[in-house]
C-alpha cells in the first residue's frame, strides 16, 4: 500500500510541478483558457504575466507539498481550491470547454480529467489520516 500511495504522491508531483513549471516559461498550452477566465475574473487586481508567473509558482509548490506527508492536508486543501477554480471554465465559458451537450472539447476533456486527479489526492490524503490515527492510538 504505502508503495501506491508514494506513487501517487508522485504522480501528483509531477502533474502539479510539470504544468506549473510551463506556465513559469509560459509555454502552458492552457495559458490560453487561464487568459480567458482571468480576462473575466482577475483582470481589475493583477496583471496576466505577473497572475501567470504566481500561479505557475503555486502549482509547483503544491506538486512539493505532496512529496512531503506532512503537508498533506496543506496540500489537500491547495488542491481543493485549485479544483473548483479549474471546473470554472465548465460554466463560465462554454464555448471553449463544450462542442455540444455533453460532449467537451480537448479542453474540456482535459479539465474534466481532474476527476481522477481528485479522488487520488481524496484516498491518499485519507490514508494519511489513518496512519495518523493509529500512531495516536
Amino acid at each position: 500500500m504505502k508503495q501506491i500511495v508514494w506513487f501517487g504522491r508522485i504522480s501528483i508531483f509531477v502533474i502539479y510541478f510539470w504544468f506549473g513549471a510551463l506556465k513559469v516559461l509560459g509555454t502552458s498550452p492552457a495559458e490560453s483558457l487561464v487568459h480567458e477566465l482571468f480576462d473575466i475574473t482577475l483582470s481589475l487586481l493583477v496583471s496576466f504575466p505577473t497572475f501567470l508567473l504566481s500561479f505557475g509558482i503555486i502549482e509547483c509548490l503544491i506538486g512539493i507539498a505532496w512529496l512531503i506527508p506532512r503537508f498533506t492536508f496543506v496540500a489537500f486543501y491547495a488542491v481543493i481550491i485549485h479544483l473548483v477554480f479549474t471546473f470554472i471554465p465548465m460554466v463560465s465559458l462554454p464555448e471553449s470547454t463544450w462542442t455540444t451537450i455533453l460532449t467537451p472539447t480537448i479542453i474540456g476533456q482535459y479539465i474534466l480529467k481532474n476527476l481522477l486527479l481528485l479522488t487520488s489526492v481524496l484516498l491518499i490524503t485519507r490514508i494519511y489520516r489513518t496512519e495518523l490515527e493509529n500512531k495516536i492510538n
